[in-house]
């Protein structure tokens, strides 16, 4: 008999007592309430999108959830689900329709010009599918980037991306150019530039997508002995069930909507992964895109 998912209920209180990385009273770093996105209608969101006069696409649909410190959640959903989106409203990259994103307890969804710069500087760091390193620094100096565009002091500099690089197992090749690494080296030096800062949360967009299996499983690993060393919260899409199975949680959309959430819990990678697979062949079977 198929098993029947319930949509996930927000957190109604700002403390996470059941985050599984961190201690007791810890709190919510990350809130997202009632997240609207529409394309379309007669404004230039529509015209930007393509969308023919007067049709409208929801995009997000009255989404809301939290992420407690030190929380690994992934986001799973169809191509065209909604999950993007979501990521990108949430990072402030696009702009909702409607709805609040709250950062470490501060609304984020209006903000503008050098407080957005400094916001995004300061509490978010970035991973997506290509490491997006420029060709013409050193890892080292990749890496220092963001420290270096907030004037940290030198000295402090060098041993946060030394010590940074370590935990990501980087050291070896700081002194390289992009050209000279792997695909799964660049990928981890793109991770240690978006860790280095100690952002309040790392926005992860399909980071093993352009990566093999072995490269994948490498730096799932290392993210995950991160958190727990240094209780890293991170928020990933992805599509891959195996990437996601390395999460705390899980988060599958939609339809614009959050369709229903699985805990890790005590169990095994292993049996996460099965379960995560189960929903996944669920949504497949109810009509939606395989995921």
């Amino acid at each position: 008999m198929a098993k029947h998912y319930t949509p996930v209920t927000p957190c109604a209180a700002p403390a996470c007592p059941g985050a599984p990385a961190a201690g007791e009273g810890t709190s919510t770093v990350l809130s997202v309430r009632h997240l609207e996105k529409v394309y379309g209608g007669c404004g230039l969101a529509g015209r930007d999108k393509g969308v023919a006069g007067g049709a409208t696409t929801r995009a997000l649909a009255d989404v809301s959830f939290d992420v407690c410190a030190g929380e690994l959640v992934s986001i799973m959903g169809a191509s065209g689900s909604g999950k993007s989106t979501l990521l990108n409203c949430i990072s402030t990259i696009d702009t909702p329709t409607s709805g609040h994103v709250l950062v470490g307890g501060r609304e984020v969804t209006g903000l503008r010009g050098r407080s957005l710069t400094k916001f995004r500087r300061e509490k978010l760091g970035f991973i997506f599918q290509n490491s997006n390193l420029l060709d013409t620094l050193t890892a080292r100096e990749n890496v220092a980037l963001p420290l270096t565009i907030a004037r940290v002091p030198a000295g402090e500099v060098l041993g946060r991306v030394e010590e940074t690089a370590a935990r990501l197992g980087i050291r070896e090749i700081l002194d390289k150019y992009p050209y000279q690494m792997s695909g799964g080296q660049q990928q981890r030096v793109a991770a240690a530039r978006a860790l280095v800062t100690k952002p309040t949360v790392v926005m992860a967009d399909e980071p093993t997508g352009a990566l093999d299996s072995k490269n994948a499983r490498l730096l799932l690993e290392q993210l995950e002995q991160l958190n727990r060393d240094r209780e890293a919260t991170i928020l990933m899409v992805t599509h891959d069930g195996f990437a996601a199975s390395y999460m705390h949680r899980v988060l599958f959309i939609r339809d614009g909507k959050i369709f229903t959430e699985l805990r890790r819990g005590d169990g095994s990678r292993r049996e996460f992964f099965d379960r995560i697979m189960e929903v996944v062949a669920m949504m497949g079977g109810e009509g939606s895109d395989a995921l």
